[in-house]
């Protein structure tokens, strides 16, 4: 069984406004997840981001999401396929330009916020991402949700012929299908470092959650998506990492 790859936001502020501690969790992570102006992140915030990541050998993720700076992506549009197509060769296209100038190049593509969720909720819409990934470049693979049973999006990934890497969560309740429990219901989010990396671990080895209907959840997942916005989120990737390359190695 190899180690997870761990995965992080990343390059959210926008102008002056600052959002989150990238410097300090950079070290700690794998891929960098970085966002493409969209839903937050400018040109400068890109390119800082960028350097940082190629100063720490960590792999540059796009993270496209829909035109919503004021809702910082996280409300539904009623985008057509072919303006998904579009907002995604925009976002990776203008990330991968400046990682190109830099010496570096876009490693993989992770959808943001409401546009991850939706596509995990709309066959069509995961259909338009990942055609939209194929058309840019087949080789770049595209992180989703990992769920109960993945089949489907398989199916899908395997037709066009673009890798899945299936993402799974250390710090969020799943229900009994494998999605996350909604953000406005309570217990959806774990704030306790030990519970957060003893679900780190459980991933990591293949054994179950507990879903919140206290069934057991197995997900087959190939990366995990890490916080890293305060001080005790640090601390709790920096635990994480440790305990992950305790178990198989660095």
């Amino acid at each position: 069984m190899s180690r997870l790859l761990l995965n992080c936001d990343m390059g959210e502020s926008f102008g002056s406004w600052t959002m989150g501690l990238d410097a300090e969790v950079m070290p700690f992570i794998d891929c960098a997840n970085i966002a493409c102006g969209f839903h937050a992140g400018d040109p400068g915030i890109m390119r800082k981001t960028v350097g940082l990541a190629l100063a720490h050998d960590v792999m540059i993720g796009a993270h496209p999401a829909y035109p919503d700076l004021a809702g910082f992506g996280r409300r539904s549009m009623a985008c057509t396929a072919q303006e998904i197509e579009d907002l995604l060769h925009y976002q990776v296209g203008a990330l991968d330009g400046i990682c190109r100038a830099q010496g570096g190049r876009v490693g993989y593509v992770k959808p943001h916020g409401a546009l991850y969720n939706d596509m995990m909720a709309d066959a069509g819409k995961l259909r338009a991402v990942i055609k939209a990934v194929a058309a840019y470049d087949r080789q770049l693979p595209l992180m989703l949700m990992a769920t109960r049973d993945n089949s489907a999006a398989q199916a899908l990934g395997d037709e066009y012929g673009v890798t899945l890497w299936f993402e799974a969560f250390a710090d969020r309740a799943y229900d009994a299908a494998g999605r996350l429990v909604s953000r406005q219901l309570p217990g959806a989010v774990h704030h306790a470092p030990e519970l957060i990396v003893e679900q780190a671990l459980r991933l990591a080895t293949g054994r179950a959650l507990t879903a919140s209907d206290g069934s057991e959840l197995v997900l087959a997942a190939d990366t995990l998506c890490v916080h890293g916005d305060n001080a005790s989120s640090i601390a709790a990737v920096q635990r994480i990492r440790e305990a992950l390359d305790k178990q198989f190695g660095s």
